[in-house]
């Protein structure tokens, strides 16, 4: 076996070096399969797996170098370093997505195949030098993702969705689904959830609109959070339900398990798909109606996709007031289209107009989401579902103003309110919030934000 590394690292001297999981030295790739196979052959690997990071590194550390000098292989000190990173992420991690999982600035990493990787940045998506092996490797990792959360991806069920153990939410395709081999998207979260000082910051919203927010939370009105994918709908959830008081019980429904309220009170429930037999699916639906049962003062629903949406909209008409929950629409109008058509799927045999006027009393808040074409998230829209004499209309209170692109690109434009004042604001001054109405006059056009 020495004799076969000296001879293959002779003929890698001359090529050139590697950067960390570029996975170019293949030197380092057979001494990782070989090692990989030891280790499983000669130690107690699930002993391992339970050692804390830095202890399970120094004993593999260990074993690896008592290997090598069993075997007299001799490599330099860089190439041993990428030799029990590479051992520790194959190993008890994620391979090659261990850096990218790993680093703060990467937002989403999608995998269309195993030779084609992009991951973005800022809002900027970017083809990075990281590949897999193959597709089995891909399709190794994925199956570690999945397994521990009961689910599976196979032939017979070739989508998956699932979450790292930090929370990122990962969807993964294969064939014959896929076309391109096996597909992956992660979306990351942060260690630490954003605030909405952290929105402001980034120019999601303004001021004026995060007290708007924080008032209509506090005073328990319920809110439809509207957006495209990827326009940072679960991000705003998670802000806002930040300002729900700490004395209420909350419950949070999800499809796979994203929200992370940083309060007591908090209990969650995940969906669940059907096992191989094709039982024990509990679904959204199923959730949200057990949910009532559980003393909730407020119900979070993830994602309303289907008839849950009723079941939410009785929650939120029989004294669950102040719930939350997304859905993806374009705009105020579409969303309220796209729950009234969930409304009919779950077999409601009632007139449009009679659905209509059901998701109206309801509803009181929706926030429009969206991420623009430089990349930007942005709260485009807050709007007010107001009640008048047995009618309702969608009014809007705060907009974002675009005003053109810089030569880079860029989106310029401005927050403003629009200069309605919301019929819930006596309703924010009962539960003892000062609002001023002057945070309702409109701004002229000022600096592009």
């Amino acid at each position: 076996m020495s004799s076969l590394f000296v001879k293959r690292k002779e003929k890698l001297l001359v090529q050139k070096k590697p950067s960390s999981y570029e996975y170019e030295n293949h030197l380092v790739d057979e001494l990782v399969e070989h090692y990989k196979a030891r280790l499983l052959r000669d130690t107690n690997l699930e002993a391992l797996t339970k050692l804390s990071s830095g202890e399970m590194r120094l004993r593999i550390e260990q074993y690896v170098s008592t290997f090598m000098s069993e075997e007299k292989v001799i490599i330099s000190r860089h190439d041993k370093e990428l030799l029990i990173t590479r051992i520790l992420d194959e190993s008890v991690g994620f391979g090659p997505l261990e850096p990218l999982i790993n680093d703060p600035e990467i937002t989403e990493i999608l995998i269309n195949g195993y030779q084609e990787v992009y991951v973005e940045r800022r809002g900027k998506l970017a083809k990075i030098h990281i590949s897999f092996r193959s597709d089995e490797h891909v399709r190794h990792i994925v199956d570690r993702i999945v397994a521990p959360l009961g689910r599976r991806i196979d032939e017979s069920s070739p989508m998956v969705d699932a979450r790292l153990p930090d929370g990122s939410r990962v969807n993964a395709v294969i064939s014959p689904i896929s076309l391109s081999g096996t597909l992956v998207s992660i979306r990351k979260f942060r260690a630490d959830p954003f605030k909405l000082e952290d929105l402001i910051e980034f120019n999601s919203l303004d001021v004026s609109m995060a007290t708007f927010l924080d008032g209509i939370v506090r005073a328990k009105m319920n809110t439809l959070i509207s957006g495209g994918t990827g326009s940072g709908k679960t991000t705003l959830l998670n802000v806002i339900a930040t300002s729900i008081p700490e004395g209420e019980r909350v419950i949070t429904i999800e499809d796979s398990a994203e929200l992370r309220l940083d309060r007591p009170n908090v209990v969650g429930m995940e969906a669940r798909t059907a096992n191989v037999e094709g039982k024990g699916e509990v679904s959204i639906r199923n959730l949200v109606r057990n949910a009532l049962r559980m003393r909730p003062d407020r119900i979070i629903v993830g994602e309303v996709r289907s008839g849950e949406a009723f079941d939410m909209l009785q929650a939120m008409n029989t004294g669950h007031e102040g719930s939350i929950t997304t859905v993806h629409a374009n705009n105020a109008d579409d969303a309220l289209r796209r729950v009234e058509s969930m409304v009919i799927m779950a077999g409601m045999d009632l007139p449009s107009t009679i659905i209509r006027e059901y998701i109206a009393g309801a509803l009181d808040i929706i926030i429009q989401a969206t991420r623009l074409t430089d990349g930007t998230r942005k709260i485009v829209s807050i709007s007010e579902v107001q009640k008048n004499d047995g009618k309702h209309k969608i009014v809007e209170i705060f907009k974002f103003e675009r005003i053109g692109l810089t030569k880079d690109g860029d989106v310029e434009g401005y927050f403003t309110p629009t200069g309605e004042v919301p019929q819930c604001l006596n309703r924010i001054r009962v539960f003892g919030i000062e609002m001023d109405e002057s945070l309702f006059v409109p701004v002229k056009r000022g600096a592009a934000v």
